[in-house]
C-alpha cells in the first residue's frame, strides 16, 4: 500500500490542474468496474459497490490537489516571477528544484547569494517578490519559447523516502493520503450507498468539495486528510495540533466547521473498543473540506479524520506509516459498524 502511496505523491496535482492525480485514480478504479462521474470543476466521484441493507448515504472526501506556484510574469533577462497557489512559508522556496508546466522544464528558485546581501536582508525574510525561477534561459524569448504565463510549477526535489522509524518523507502527503485510502476503501462492498469524492481546488479555498456534497446530498461525510504534527523542537507540548505515532487525529473542531458529537463519538467507541491508536487534534486553526460539507444542501452530519504530518506544505512533508495504517483500519472500522450506531440512535 506504501509504494502506491508514493506513486501518488509522485503525481504533480496544484489546485485547478489535478487531471494527472485524477488520471492515475480512475486507472486504479477501472480494474474494480465501479461508477464513476467527473463534474465540470472537475471532482471525481466514484460509486463504491452496495448491498443497500440500509437507506443511508454516506461521503467519503479527499482533495487531489496540493499546494505549488504559478507564472505570472517573464522578465526581459528570462527569469520566471511566481504566485503561490495555496498557503505555504515563503521561508522554504529559497534553492528548491521545481518543474514548469506539461513539457515539465526543470528550474530553481532563485535569490541573490549570501554573499551579496546587506545585512538587513540577512536578517529579514525574504519576500516572494524578490525570488524568481531560474530555467537557463538567455532572455526573455528564450524563456517564452518553454514556459508560459499561467504554467503551474511543482516542486520537484519531493521524491518519495522511506526513512527512520517506519517514517515516508514526500511532497503532497497532504492529501494523497486520503486519497489512498479511499481507493482502498472502494474495494469493499458496503451495506449502505457509499460515495468516494476526490475532490479539487481545496487549497484554494474548499471549491470542489461545495459542488459534490450539493450533488450528493449524503446524510453522513468522513473528511479523509493530511493534518500538521508539530511534535518539533521548541513547540511546547500543549501547542501540539497532533504528535507522530499516536495514531490519526480526530478533529472535534477547526476554523470551517464543528463536527458532528454523535459522530465523533461513535468512531471514538470504535476506536477504543477495538484497540485502534488514536489522538485529538489539540488545535482549532485552519479549515478542510468539511467546513463547505458540513454547509451544503440542508446539512449534512461530518467528522474529520486525518494523518498527522510534519513540514505540511513543503516538498519534504513526513507521516508514520503506523499512523497511516491505524487511519485505515479506523475509517473503515468506523463506516461498517455505523447502522448499530443508527440503530441505537433510532431506539
Amino acid at each position: 500500500m506504501i509504494d502506491k502511496l508514493m506513486e501518488l505523491t509522485r503525481l504533480d496535482g496544484i489546485s485547478g490542474d489535478e487531471q494527472d492525480v485524477r488520471n492515475f485514480i480512475i486507472a486504479e478504479i477501472n480494474k474494480q468496474e465501479l461508477q464513476y462521474h467527473t463534474d465540470s470543476i472537475g471532482n471525481l466521484i466514484v460509486k463504491a459497490k452496495s448491498s443497500r441493507e440500509y437507506d443511508f448515504k454516506v461521503m467519503l472526501s479527499a482533495h487531489m490537489d496540493e499546494v505549488g506556484l504559478m507564472i505570472n510574469q517573464i522578465t526581459d533577462d528570462g527569469k520566471l516571477k511566481f504566485a503561490t497557489v495555496g498557503g505555504m512559508d515563503t521561508r522554504i522556496l529559497t534553492g528548491q528544484q521545481v518543474r514548469i508546466g506539461d513539457k515539465k522544464i526543470p528550474g530553481v528558485i532563485g535569490y541573490k547569494s549570501i554573499h551579496l546581501q546587506d545585512k538587513a536582508e540577512r536578517d529579514r525574510v525574504v519576500k516572494l517578490k524578490s525570488l524568481y525561477i531560474d530555467i537557463g534561459a538567455k532572455d526573455k524569448e528564450q524563456a517564452e519559447s518553454q514556459v508560459s504565463l499561467g504554467d503551474y510549477a511543482s516542486f520537484a526535489g519531493g521524491e518519495p523516502v522511506l526513512f527512520g522509524n517506519n517514517r515516508l518523507k514526500a511532497k503532497a502527503l497532504d492529501d494523497r493520503a486520503g486519497c489512498l485510502i479511499q481507493m482502498q476503501l472502494l474495494k469493499e462492498e458496503w451495506p449502505f450507498e457509499l460515495y468516494a469524492c476526490f475532490s479539487v481546488q481545496e487549497e484554494v479555498g474548499l471549491r470542489g468539495a461545495r459542488v459534490a456534497a450539493n450533488r450528493l446530498e449524503p446524510d453522513f461525510a468522513v473528511i479523509l486528510e493530511g493534518t500538521t504534527c508539530a511534535d518539533v523542537p521548541d513547540v511546547r507540548e500543549h501547542e501540539m495540533s497532533t504528535q507522530f505515532g499516536k495514531g490519526p487525529a480526530i478533529s472535534f473542531a477547526d476554523r470551517t466547521s464543528i463536527g458532528d458529537r454523535e459522530l465523533i463519538e461513535h468512531f471514538v467507541n470504535v476506536a477504543r473498543k477495538e484497540g485502534i491508536p488514536f489522538q485529538w487534534k489539540q488545535t482549532v486553526s485552519g479549515g478542510n473540506d468539511a467546513g463547505r460539507i458540513q454547509t451544503s444542501g440542508t446539512g449534512v452530519k461530518i467528522i474529520t479524520i486525518s494523518v498527522p504530518c510534519r513540514y505540511i506544505h513543503s516538498p519534504v512533508s513526513c507521516l508514520d506509516i503506523n499512523d497511516f495504517e491505524n487511519m485505515l483500519k479506523l475509517v473503515r472500522s468506523g463506516l461498517r459498524k455505523l447502522p448499530q450506531f443508527l440503530g441505537r440512535n433510532e431506539g
